[in-house]
Formats: C-alpha cells, structure tokens, sequence
C-alpha cells in the first residue's frame, strides 16, 4: 500500500489531538531529524501520558517514524506528511472525498477526488524521494544537498504549480491549476492516458501537430519550457486531444540553457513518432516553428514512412 492510500485511508479517523502531534513534528524538523518526545510534548502543550498515547497512535496509523538510540524520537514519513496537506486542504474548502488512484509514478501519486460542489478534481502527491539522492540533484535546480525529501517534495509541488499558473491562463493545455499545500497539487480533472500506454492512436500527424502547437504556446505567450518532455507527459484524452503534464523541472526561456532544453524537448517527441507511429519531421523545421520563427505549422512535413 502507497503512502498516499495510507494517509486517504487513515485520514477521517484522525482526531485534533493527532494533527496537533503532526504539526508539531513537522515544525521541529528544522532543528531536529528526529524530534524528541520531550519537544513533542513541550510544544504540543499535552501531558506526558496525553503525547505518549498520540505518538503511539500516530505510530500503528504509520503517519510517523519512531527511533530508538540515545533518546526516542520521531519523525514525519510520507502518509503523515500527506495527511497534514489533506487536512488543510479540506479545511479550505478544496477537497471533499476522494475517488481512486488515477497513477502511480516515480515522483509522484496521482488521485481522482470530488471538491465541496461535487466536481472531479486530480490530486498529486509529490514524492522526489522514489528516485535516487544523487539523480535528483542531478535533474532539479532548485534542490539542495542537504534538504529532505519532504522538502524536496514541497518545491517540486510549488514549482510545478508556478508552472500550470503560468501556462493555463495562455490556453496551453495543461490541467487547470486550483490549489497548493506542501508537496501536494489540486488540479483540473485528468483523463485519459499516457501517450506511451497506447499501441495505436487516431491520427496520429494531428496529434503531432497538436503537441507542437502547445509547445509553440507554452514557449511564446507563456516563456516556459518544460524541460522533461516525452511520451510519458503527455495524456490522450478521450476526445483525442492532449493534456500535458508533470511540469516540476520546467525553466523560463531565459535561462542559460533555454534552447538546448526545448531541442530536446521536441526531439524526444519527435524520435518517439517516428518510432512508434511511423511519422517523420525535421528537427530544425520543429523548432522553427515552436519558437515563432515559422508562423505555420504546415511549414514543417509529418510524412507517414514504412520503416
């Protein structure tokens, strides 16, 4: 079971007095890595016997980590810490129930939930720590060295929730950015799949043709460059059009290495067309055309090839 299945699970049967220990951990991690149960009840204001009772619930809950060396002490694991951005976010009226897991990724759990008005909305559950330490540094400018994975979760969340702020207002589809809290994101419905889940598509040169257009989109109206492009971000939806997601590792068309990161962006797009459905174009044509030195996309060819 994920820790996100935990934390929806356990959730409604947590009580004030639980959250409180929560809060408490949360906000001693900056001094502690693991938080002593003198400091857990100091801060919480409880009774010896009223926190060794909480800290003993929240341990059988798996929402915290307890250790046992030269003194007892506790930190948050991933179900804690999402429960603490669920409880905020149903206090602001954001999220009612939820629904089943759209997806489990590397980075990420991805889960259908309903708002107070009853309407479908996704949820993501930022999770960087599914990936090694070193990639991680590796890929994402914005981490440290020295910073935990939680936190390292909550900037992947805020960064890529900058980046649907920028984006949706422009018209690029990308699920519509409603609310933020830790390392969790409330989005837009998500449906559909995968391009990469699919063996086939319906017409695929327009597809093609579609993700390009919202590439052109995000580049020119909205100066963002997603940077981690490729048939695992983008979903088909029912209707046959696009959705593209996951965008934490995105950059500004200003920074340093704007125009490598979008060449490889398309690249990969168009390495995975040929392959997979047949469909040749050229790279520098592409590119062309996504940052607006062609005006129409019919400046390029998508040929169907039988290699």
């Amino acid at each position: 079971m994920s820790a996100a299945e935990v934390a929806v699970q356990v959730f409604r049967k947590l009580e004030n007095e639980d959250l409180r220990i929560l809060q408490v951990i949360e906000a001693a991690k900056s001094k502690y890595e693991y938080i002593p149960k003198e400091v857990i009840a100091k801060f919480s204001k409880f009774s010896p016997e009223e926190t060794e009772f909480r800290l003993n619930r929240l341990n059988k809950l798996k929402l915290i980590y307890r250790m046992k060396g030269a003194y007892v002490g506790y930190t948050l694991n991933y179900a804690g810490y999402d429960c603490l951005a669920i409880n905020a976010l149903v206090k602001a009226g954001i999220i009612e129930a939820f629904g089943k897991p759209l997806g489990v990724g590397k980075e990420a759990d991805v889960y259908d939930a309903l708002n107070p008005k009853g309407e479908r909305i996704a949820v993501k559950f930022h999770r960087l720590g599914r990936i090694s330490f070193r990639q991680t540094i590796r890929k994402r400018g914005y981490t440290t060295q020295h910073a935990n994975w939680l936190y390292q979760s909550r900037l992947a969340a805020e960064k890529e929730f900058e980046a649907l702020k920028l984006l949706f207002p422009c018209g690029v589809a990308v699920p519509k950015p409603i609310s933020q809290n830790r390392h969790v994101i409330v989005m837009g419905m998500i449906e559909g799949a995968e391009l990469a889940e699919y063996k086939e598509i319906p017409k695929p040169e327009k597809i093609l043709k579609e993700i390009l257009r919202n590439v052109k989109k995000a580049y020119l109206k909205a100066g963002v460059i997603h940077a981690d492009l490729s048939e695992y971000n983008i979903i088909l939806k029912p209707n046959n059009h696009i959705l593209i997601i996951d965008w934490p590792q995105y950059v500004k068309k200003e920074h340093p290495n704007a125009q490598q990161l979008l060449t490889r962006d398309v690249k990969n797009i168009l390495e995975y067309f040929k392959r997979k459905h047949m469909i040749k174009a050229k790279l520098k044509e592409a590119i062309e055309y996504v940052t607006g030195k062609s005006r129409t996309i019919s400046d390029f060819q998508c040929i169907s090839s039988t290699m």
